[in-house]
């Protein structure tokens, strides 16, 4: 086998291919889109490049086919908030041997060790914890998009080199028809009986507005977590504008105590159900197919991006009154064609979010794990803290 460092934009390409190659026969498997993965390795599109360092590499057997692939990265921001420097491995992809599988990551440990590392994390993404995170070890249903896709048999692969569970990472899903539990019912029922509370869509008219109002609660709610820094108001309308092609205004509510934002839940329409008809090109004519499968109704399903409530009205049945708000609103429009809801990423480290979503009648649909590989095999592994 012959390890082959990607280094042109021949070889780029075949870090495509090789996934699209071993999974052509199964009919789960989306293809990501080109973009969404050269542009994590394009300094002008990923700015932790700009300070960090990427490498990718390919494995070819003794016939010169390619049989895998991994990359490996240090993000400068938060290497060094561990015990340990710590690095990442990421976009793993192998057939079934174990050799094959050392060799790739092998290739990751000693270039991290070299750059003063002493462990890495993976698989995960040189970016934001929402794409590319984590390997597939339950509910092999079609990825969401920017999630990880996989073969069973990577469990194995991985922990059999000696990876430990740094967290898992939970895909939470409900029909949009489904009752809320009578007593969960009945508190949604009494915040919507207060008339200090409202409940409202997001309108693309006055889009800048909910971009501030989605801020004011997400650094109420989420800086208190590990990795998690408060947002300004240009990065809020920034992720707005990015949204825009393909939001769904009917489907982002916000919650206002008194006239003041106090919760949100920003969900999209489940993108990978329209990209599945594009073949990983987003060229004239994919985007032609795009829109028609959405045109058509294609997309049945509401994919839950973050979600978040104010410290002061948590346990008190907001997030319920907006499910029951938003839950009128698309049942009782036949125009509006979703018909599950999928909330994506909520880690086993988070248990208070876990008891809410499970709360609104949500369970476990998909399970992905997050892996760590202490260099030093002597040392103490720990896994993600509890958030209390």
């Amino acid at each position: 086998m012959k390890l082959i460092e990607v280094n042109t934009p021949e070889l780029a390409q075949e870090f495509l291919m090789v996934q699209v190659r071993l999974y052509k026969k199964d009919q789960n498997y989306i293809r990501p889109l080109d973009k969404d993965i050269n542009n994590v390795f394009d300094p002008k599109k990923n700015k932790l490049l700009r300070e960090g360092d990427a490498v990718r590499w390919l494995l070819q057997d003794n016939k010169g086919k390619y049989i895998g692939r991994v990359s490996a990265f240090i993000n400068r921001k938060t290497a060094k908030k561990y015990d340990q420097p710590t690095g990442g491995m990421g976009f793993f992809d192998c057939v079934n041997d174990q050799a094959a599988a050392n060799m790739l990551l092998d290739a990751c440990r000693e270039w991290l060790k070299e750059k003063g590392m002493e462990a890495m994390d993976g698989p995960i993404n040189l970016g934001e914890r929402d794409k590319w995170w984590g390997v597939l070890i339950d509910g092999f249903h079609k990825p969401n998009y920017c999630m990880h896709y996989n073969y069973p048999y990577y469990k194995d692969l991985l922990e059999n080199y000696g990876f430990q569970t740094y967290f898992l990472q939970y895909t939470y899903h409900r029909a949009v028809e489904d009752p809320l539990t009578p007593e969960y019912n009945e508190k949604a029922q009494r915040i919507l009986r207060d008339t200090r509370y409202q409940f409202r869509h997001l309108d693309k008219n006055d889009l800048m507005k909910f971009a501030q109002d989605f801020r004011i609660v997400y650094n109420k709610a989420w800086t208190k977590h590990e990795g998690v820094k408060e947002m300004s108001e240009a990065q809020a309308s920034a992720i707005m504008k990015t949204l825009k092609p393909v939001l769904d205004e009917r489907i982002m509510w916000f919650s206002y105590f008194e006239e003041e934002p106090v919760g949100f839940f920003i969900t999209i329409p489940e993108l990978n159900q329209l990209f599945q008809y594009v073949n990983g090109k987003m060229d004239f004519w994919g985007k032609l197919k795009f829109v028609f499968h959405r045109w058509r109704g294609a997309c049945t399903t509401m994919y839950g991006i973050v979600f978040g409530i104010t410290p002061e009205h948590q346990a008190k049945g907001v997030e319920a009154a907006m499910v029951v708000s938003a839950g009128k609103l698309v049942q009782n429009n036949p125009s509006i064609p979703y018909k599950d809801l999928q909330m994506n990423w909520i880690g086993d480290f988070n248990p208070k979010m876990m008891k809410v979503v499970e709360q609104v009648g949500s369970r476990i649909l998909k399970t992905h794990a997050t892996y760590r590989y202490l260099f030093d095999r002597t040392k103490e592994f720990k896994r993600m803290p509890i958030l209390r």
